[in-house]
């Protein structure tokens, strides 16, 4: 027991700098809805809609970066300096690519819109700010190809300080082109799209400057050759990466599909989910930066062959997103009218938004759990296995369920997140068994050498 609670402080300190991170993020998105959201109902709809859209295609991408983590870290414990600075060079380069890819994607996906069954105000709305967030995932997937590899170190504070600041910058320039401030035209909606396209752009130039300056990953940058660039490399992040990308996207278009089935369900039921999706989000990126520094740590010591070390940071991390979350399904619940309000004044939007909570106070305990089982997994490199999780719960069962909830039930918004409810609870419990036939069979392998 004493050697499980000395896990909890180590986990925390991880994870604290990403925390803040995360929440340096939910700040803006929560200022940008709130900033767009009182202008009016069919702004913020526009702003869900675009973002859910961008977001299936951005979450693939972040998914394949986020394979370099677990791949740096094992080498990082190892000692391995040299090959995980080969990692980074191929992973710029790849990562910066497949980020051009996708921004072509996402321009190519405008031309679908009409076909969405989005009001027509939503859509013109929607549009613009679209076209913004598209063309900032070039700068983004280059940070986060320097991000990643500086999970993989142990170093969480370099992103904090760059996000907390270019966090600060999209929140003063959404006051100047949303509004119109300092000469500016009002731009709306648009305005906060440029806001972020802006603010990203300023990402990668930061953290690339803090490798520059800093003698200490200098030394990473002057490993850089050309006989690093290698197809083989190449392969092995995409092997981690693609499915990490493939089980997040199944994820995330779950919750982008609902999305757009909310707002066959009109104006303010597409607002509402807004809301209740940008109030889950305060509890879930806590737990996602607990889940983060649990990659980091298993990363760690799966480089080290220390199971039993798995299986302590593990249990501690559950236990810690768990307590979390059941506070924050407290909070939900409680404040479940009150919440809305920081988003929006619209009466409708309120009162369906405060009818969702109580569905993502429920919600966040199983959300946490797979979370965080996910992570883990990720550390030990088993990421093949939860693309065929993903599959089934979300897909397989949280789509059927919440349509079936929603349109032939007669639920209404309420339905579709049920489907949620019941996706996640079938994750966390397939998850939490596959990791411990993993550890069970690992310590079975060491055993017998």
């Amino acid at each position: 027991m004493n050697s499980l609670k000395a896990e909890y402080p180590k986990t925390l300190r991880l994870a604290l700098p990403i925390a803040l991170t995360q929440v340096g993020q939910l700040v803006v998105q929560i200022v940008d809805n709130a900033m767009v959201g009182h202008l009016g109902a069919v702004p913020l709809a526009g702003v869900a809609f675009g973002g859910n859209v961008f977001f299936f295609l951005f979450i693939f991408g972040l998914g394949l970066a986020m394979g370099s983590t677990p791949l740096v870290g094992e080498l990082y414990a190892q000692g391995r300096h040299r090959s995980s600075a080969q990692i980074l060079q191929n992973s710029v380069a790849l990562f910066t690519l497949i980020g051009m890819l996708i921004c072509v994607a996402q321009m190519s996906i405008i031309q679908l819109f009409p076909y969405m069954n989005q009001p027509a105000e939503v859509i013109a709305a929607g549009t613009p700010y679209y076209r913004y967030l598209a063309w900032s995932i070039i700068p983004l997937m280059l940070f986060f190809s320097f991000r990643q590899f500086l999970e993989g170190v142990g170093n969480t504070r370099v992103e904090m300080v760059v996000t907390i600041i270019c966090n600060a910058l999209n929140i003063g320039l959404n006051w100047v082109f949303i509004y119109g401030n300092l000469g500016f035209p009002a731009m709306g909606a648009e305005g906060a799209g440029l806001a972020t396209l802006i603010s990203r752009s300023m990402m990668p130039v930061m953290v690339i400057g803090y490798f520059v300056w800093n003698s200490s990953y200098r030394r990473y940058l002057s490993f850089y050759h050309r006989a690093n660039w290698s197809g083989e490399r190449v392969m092995t992040l995409l092997a981690v990466g693609f499915p990490i990308s493939l089980q997040m996207t199944l994820e995330g278009g779950a919750f982008a599909i609902t999305g757009i089935m909310m707002g066959w369900l009109g104006t303010e039921a597409l607002a509402a989910n807004q809301v209740a999706i940008l109030i889950c989000n305060m509890a879930f990126l806590i737990v996602l930066s607990i889940g983060s520094a649990s990659t980091i740590r298993v990363s760690h010591a799966y480089g080290l062959n220390d199971f039993a070390a798995i299986r302590r940071i593990a249990h501690s991390s559950w236990r810690i997103g768990v307590v979390w979350n059941v506070v924050m399904a407290l909070v939900f619940i409680t404040c479940r009218h009150l919440l809305p309000r920081i988003f929006t004044t619209d009466p409708a939007v309120i009162e369906i938004a405060g009818g969702l909570l109580i569905l993502v106070a429920i919600f966040q305990v199983f959300d946490g759990l797979q979370s965080t089982s996910l992570c883990i997994l990720r550390g030990m490199q088993d990421v093949k296995v939860t693309s065929l999780v993903a599959l089934v719960s979300y897909i397989i069962i949280n789509l059927p369920v919440g349509y079936l909830f929603a349109f032939v039930l007669g639920w209404g918004p309420q339905g579709l997140w049920v489907g949620f409810v019941f996706g996640l609870f079938s994750a966390s419990v397939l998850l939490i068994a596959r990791f411990r036939r993993i550890v069970a069979r690992l310590e079975r392998g060491s055993s017998s050498l």
